[in-house]
């Protein structure tokens, strides 16, 4: 058995290149010190915010430059903490961020406050009065929205102040699954021993052909994360009561308000995307699985069986350097600009391709201001991780034309929209594979990797969702999160959308403790929005060829100028019904139609 890498033990070529944000450490350090000691660039505007137009544009500005270079410091911790989380020195310099973070919001929460107990209409003045305050609009236009919830000055600052402490649940949930779980290794069916981790199981594991190294890797899983449930349990109850806390102390009428309102969508969409999605999915979903069990030979469909591979005989392998080729052809529809940024990241050490000890689960692509994004992945030589490389490759394209184009502060969209330009790279390299395939089985594998996207954010996502709906709904209600609760909630929840096509047992009832997305607000449900625009605008792309793309790229650089639903008519999708969904899952049905076609 090959034991897993320690970090200094990685090739150079597979990690990023973290000196594009500090040359050195020290660096970091000096930075991590001057930031400390420039707050009064902002608070030195305390008390005057009242005292016109021109006051109010030079503390937004300070504000923003501070902010920015905050931001790469905290995300020089921050990927240092991923890519090694068991490194003492990278929990410890996470915490310093954490703690500055919390002096910093503490030193400016002021700004906020102040704005918000100008007199009615003098705002609206400031910002007809002095052009150069119209780069903040956005921001001074939804703080308004909040008058209603904001609490004294006091007590802002002093939650603000509690930064850190707020941000604990979410710590806790990091430290424990990166750096103290510690998996049973796993033999195969020639009695081969493998290394098991929380990221092999994700992205390996979990997609094995090999029956009974799936499930043994599954039973490892699920044994570590029950010995962690009550930790879990409780760092997840403490999330839930801090935001209902919060909802109740500003005076939302629920949670669920609190958690959209920064969002920018109403609650009818919410409810739409988890309603519609659950009720007309289903039973595309329950075919699935079906057909599954029976291609496969299943003697039953368990949880961890849900994304084995329907022909195992054929598992295409792809370098990073191939994949890389065939995301740049699938991308060049979107024309030289963008495939420009994404051939740099490509070769520029923006990916780090590891796997190593204490080295962060899952992907994810983090976007500093006025640097470059970089983005967190295991490879593993097959072409799945090839469209989760395109999926990430989504957001470096994004925030980048977004960044390019809009300052620090209109740069991040909505959270509500923040998957569809990732999920869309999705779709582009799907069709892309398909129009050059003759080869039936190529053309199989293609459907599956396509309703593997839709599995991972119509299903995973969508079902995470839906049990923050329920928690949430209980929470309100004064109902104590605990183990047993949210294991309970879990297997309801999977058990009503699998039906019997699927058994739920107690393994599956504990994937409530595999995401982080519930430390995040109301982020699950959002994936499934993204997915839905990229689905309908990617088919405008085919049909209507450079005018959608001409909308598709003035979306990206529009950045957060628009709220989300702007931002999708933009594109081209309306959703503020919910045809643009019942579209979306009725081209899932299609494509589970043809993959039972292959196989009758």
């Amino acid at each position: 058995m090959a034991d897993r890498l320690k970090r200094a033990q990685v090739p150079e070529q597979e990690t990023w290149n973290l000196r594009d944000l500090f040359e050195t450490d020290d660096a970091w350090e000096e930075e991590l010190r001057a930031i400390a000691e420039s707050f009064d660039s902002v608070a030195q505007y305390k008390g005057h915010l009242a005292d016109g137009a021109q006051v109010v544009l030079k503390c937004l500005d300070a504000r923003e430059t501070l902010a920015t270079r905050f931001t790469r410091v905290s995300t020089y911790a921050s990927l240092k903490f991923s890519e090694d989380g068991s490194n003492p020195l990278n929990q410890t310099n996470s915490d310093r961020v954490a703690a500055l973070g919390g002096e910093l919001n503490a030193a400016t929460s002021f700004v906020d406050s102040e704005l918000l107990e100008l007199p009615v209409g003098t705002i609206e003045s400031y910002l007809a009065s002095l052009t150069g305050l119209e780069e903040h609009r956005n921001y001074l236009e939804q703080l308004a929205l909040y008058k209603p919830y904001r609490l004294s000055a006091q007590t802002e600052a002093a939650l603000a102040a509690l930064g850190p402490v707020h941000a604990a649940p979410y710590a806790i949930y990091q430290r424990s699954k990166s750096s103290d779980m510690q998996f049973e290794s796993v033999v195969d069916d020639e009695g081969n021993e493998h290394a098991m981790s929380a990221a092999l199981y994700e992205d390996k594991f979990e997609q094995s052909s090999d029956t009974n190294l799936r499930r043994a890797a599954f039973r490892s899983f699920a044994k570590t994360l029950g010995q962690y449930q009550n930790t879990i349990a409780a760092a997840y109850g403490a999330e839930v009561k801090k935001q209902v806390t919060l909802a109740r102390l500003r005076g939302y009428s629920s949670v669920t308000d609190m958690l959209l309102q920064p969002q920018q969508v109403p609650v009818e969409l919410y409810n739409n995307i988890l309603d519609v999605i659950q009720r007309d999915l289903a039973p595309h979903m329950r075919r699935l699985a079906r057909l599954r069990q029976r291609v496969l030979g299943l003697d039953k469909m368990l949880h961890c069986d849900l994304k084995a591979p329907l022909d195992p005989a054929f598992q295409p392998k792809t370098t990073f350097e191939q994949a890389s080729d065939t995301i740049l052809g699938a991308l060049s529809v979107l024309g030289d600009e963008y495939t420009d940024i994404i051939r740099k990241g490509l070769t520029s050490r923006w990916v780090d391709l590891a796997d190593n000890i204490g080295k962060s689960t899952g992907a994810f692509c983090s976007s500093p201001y006025g640097v470059h994004p970089y983005i967190l992945i295991t490879w593993t030589d097959n072409m799945r991780s090839t469209f989760v490389l395109a999926h990430e490759l989504g957001h470096a394209g994004h925030f980048s034309l977004a960044q390019r184009n809009q300052r620090y502060v209109n740069t991040r969209p909505s959270m509500t929209f923040v998957e569809a330009p990732s999920t869309m790279n999705e779709m582009l390299l799907g069709q892309y594979i398909l129009k050059r395939s003759d080869d039936e089985k190529m053309r199989r594998w293609v459907l599956m990797q396509l309703l593997g996207t839709y599995y991972h954010n119509y299903v995973t996502h969508l079902l995470e969702g839906e049990l923050q709906r329920r928690v949430y709904k209980l929470a309100d209600a004064g109902t104590p999160m605990t183990a047993t609760l949210l294991s309970q909630l879990k297997g309801n929840v999977l058990s009503e959308f699998w039906g019997d096509a699927v058994e739920i047992d107690d393994a599956a009832k504990l994937t409530w403790m595999r995401q982080p997305h519930y430390y995040m607000g109301l982020y699950p449900y959002t994936y499934s929005v993204g997915l839905t625009v990229s689905t309908l605008t990617a088919q405008r792309i085919f049909t209507e060829g450079q005018p959608a793309v001409d909308d598709w790229l003035r979306v990206l650089k529009a950045g957060g100028t628009k709220k989300p639903l702007e931002l999708m008519k933009m594109a081209g999708v309306d959703m503020s019904t919910p045809e643009p969904i019942e579209r979306a899952v009725a081209y899932v049905g299609t494509l589970v139609d043809e993959l039972e076609k292959s196989f009758s």
